[in-house]
């Protein structure tokens, strides 16, 4: 998924950078860069700097004297999280940044192009050469061999020859620019930041708005699908960014597993609060919910999968009182903040030893009573069964497991590290994923006494609707409907790698 951030015209960009990742490091824990543009008088012309390494955006940036030699007015950052290049592969960590006829250029990308196989194949045969292996380097190579003058232009050129999601943050000499693809399929954000000794205006652009508030900038809206917005110091006088566009598409995929997983709630993306989908999510599911209370038992006892799906375990927890069926929420899972992600650790064994560290349970909430346990999605099914075989050491009377999502039965090719369709849980039990007979199997699987998937059609009515549109959202990995064309992309990541 990784994270992206951009300023412009800020006295400490590099700071500003350092804090937004932080923010954005849910969105990828492999490595971390920032680039810096300075203007250096003695040449008359914007020179780059940068510092990027593997690990957490902390570890990277550990060392304070970093930040003395990356002054400047402009940079850009990035989270990775791997999905189209080797996650150790040094050469991977982005920003990338290159020198080329027209000056200097530095990029930032979130997302995955499905055509990138083609489109290196014939810069190879070009004889251009790569240094790294994310698809996220031909498009500066694109814009390279652009006959354009203009960076903005260029870009605009390398774009119409892409295809796939990606939102990025470039920084062309003395210019940012901020790119989605037509479809919208990745969040990305347009905020501003006053420097309150100066009254100075400075732009920013991040993936989620929550990069905006830890250096108290204010959201202004988002970059539209399609849309290549330019933002220099004649944006900076007339605080207007210059915007061309991409040619439209027939419809819009924004990433509908954003709100279900992947954001953190306090953000807003694709316009609207992650915190109320979120919610709206286990209303829908506390409707669809079949578990009735036992004799022996007042209410329901709902417990969370910590952290992502605390707000739908609120939601569902409030709409079933509403309903009639007395529910409490309880924290029977803790959550060590100390360990990552199990779910964008790449390997599959990294993934599984973690889980025990990452989670403990609170023996008396859970003991003796019958719980519904409210977790957002199951990919591989392996932290889930994991995580059940831990809650039964509390002895609880019943788990019955509700996910705030359809199955997952098709690998992703936008950006997000589904395995290939044989190692989906769903299609361990063959091609009749929805069928009761297949779910039951997962049920035994994981381990639970009964399991309960959020609807398509609940997942659908928990999303903000977007006018003039009639297909908003990407749900490929829960129904199998790709919105963008797979040229060359394949199910394999290893075979990325």
């Amino acid at each position: 998924m990784c994270g992206v951030f951009g300023v412009f015209n800020s006295k400490t960009p590099a700071e500003d950078t350092f804090y937004g990742l932080y923010s954005l490091q849910h969105r990828g824990q492999e490595a971390a860069g920032i680039v810096v543009a300075e203007y250096n008088k003695a040449k008359k012309k914007t020179l780059f700097k940068q510092h990027k390494g593997p690990g957490l955006v902390s570890e990277v940036f550990r060392d304070e004297q970093i930040f003395e030699t990356l002054s400047g007015y402009a940079a850009i950052g990035h989270n990775r999280y791997s999905t189209t290049g080797s996650s150790k592969s040094n050469n991977n960590i982005q920003p990338f940044s290159l020198t080329y006829r027209s000056g200097s250029l530095a990029i930032a990308h979130n997302g995955n192009l499905t055509n990138s196989r083609h489109l290196r194949r014939e810069l190879t045969e070009q004889g251009v050469i790569f240094q790294a292996s994310s698809d996220t380097e031909i498009i500066p190579h694109l814009a390279a061999r652009s006959k354009e003058k203009e960076p903005l232009h260029q870009i605009y050129e390398a774009l119409r020859q892409v295809e796939g999601a990606y939102s990025m943050v470039i920084l062309a000499n003395n210019q940012m620019i901020a790119a989605r693809d037509p479809f919208g399929v990745r969040p990305l954000a347009l905020g501003r930041k006053i420097d309150p000794a100066t009254g100075e205006l400075a732009y920013v652009v991040a993936s989620e708005t929550c990069a905006f508030d830890i250096i108290k900038a204010d959201y202004i809206r988002d970059i539209a699908p399609g849309e290549i917005l330019l933002i220099d110091h004649l944006a900076i006088t007339n605080e207007k960014p210059v915007s061309i566009f991409l040619p439209p598409t027939e419809r819009k995929a924004r990433c509908i597993f954003e709100y279900v997983y992947f954001a953190r709630p306090d953000s807003f993306i694709f316009e609207n609060s992650v915190d109320k989908v979120r919610r709206n999510l286990g209303k829908n599911l506390a409707r669809e919910s079949t578990v009735e209370l036992t004799p022996d038992e007042k209410e329901l006892t709902v417990v969370s999968v910590p952290d992502s799906s605390n707000t739908a375990a609120l939601g569902f927890v409030r709409e079933s009182n509403k309903l009639g069926k007395p529910a409490r929420f309880e924290h029977g899972l803790i959550r060590n903040h100390y360990v990552g992600r199990t779910f964008i650790q790449p390997g599959i064994h990294s993934r599984e030893i973690k889980v025990r560290s990452k989670y403990n349970i609170v023996r008396g909430v859970l003991q003796n009573r019958p719980m519904i346990l409210v977790d957002d999605s199951i990919v591989r099914g392996t932290t889930a069964k994991m995580l059940i075989k831990l809650i039964r050491e509390a002895n609880p009377k019943e788990i019955h497991l509700h996910i705030s999502s359809p199955p997952i039965t098709n690998p992703c090719f936008y950006g997000m590290d589904f395995p290939t369709k044989r190692q989906l849980l769903t299609h361990m039990f063959g091609e009749s994923d929805n069928s009761p007979e297949a779910l039951d199997k997962i049920r035994e699987y994981i381990g639970v006494d009964s399991l309960k998937y959020l609807s398509m059609q609940g997942l659908l009515n928990s999303v903000p609707k977007f006018e003039n549109e009639n297909c908003s959202y990407c749900t490929a990995c829960f129904s199998g409907d790709y919105p963008i064309r797979i040229t060359d992309a394949t199910t394999d990541k290893e075979e990325n790698d």
